[in-house]
């Protein structure tokens, strides 16, 4: 009796030799391990072949225009830095600290914790910045506290407002 092969489980060898190799890596016994990377969907998948240069040399930078109500600034970062880290830059360029910020990307408000690239932040990018009501409301009701305390003399008086 004859066997007979399906075509639909062969693999030509054309089709193999017109790809490229998985990236691998060599570690230090010398075997070959094989490079993964992670989506911003969460999928863990193998690592394609690296077309540009840059992306070997280690992370890549992107830029991330930040919008306040009045003002944008175009922050360039890692792109699998945190939120937390880019309010740390944030706090350098607008006066705002980190506590008093709150970043929003896809009309979604992000925790500090949250990686830029798996929430699907990619180059130019916008995130808007606002900054924390709470925390303004506090502003302005210390700002009124400072103002009513009076001084004559050295002694203090307190102005109470009905």
């Amino acid at each position: 009796m004859m066997k007979l092969r399906s075509k639909r489980f062969r693999r030509s060898s054309s089709k193999l030799s017109s790809k490229e190799p998985p990236p691998v890596e060599r570690s230090c016994s010398g075997n070959m391990e094989i490079k993964w990377e992670l989506r911003p969907g969460g999928m863990l998948v193998q690592k394609r072949g690296e077309s540009s240069g840059s992306e070997s040399s280690g992370e890549v930078m992107i830029t991330v225009r930040v919008s306040t109500v009045a003002k944008w600034h175009d922050i360039p970062v890692e792109s699998t830095s945190t939120f937390g880290e880019l309010k740390t830059v944030l706090a350098l360029v607008t006066g705002l600290e980190p506590g008093e910020q709150r970043l929003l990307f896809k009309g979604k408000e992000r925790e500090d914790s949250e990686h830029l690239h798996m929430v699907g932040v990619k180059d130019k990018d916008k995130v808007l910045l606002l900054e924390d009501p709470a925390i303004k409301e506090r502003k302005k009701l210390h700002g009124n506290h400072i103002s009513s305390n009076q001084q004559i003399g050295n002694h203090p008086f307190r102005t109470i407002s009905v």
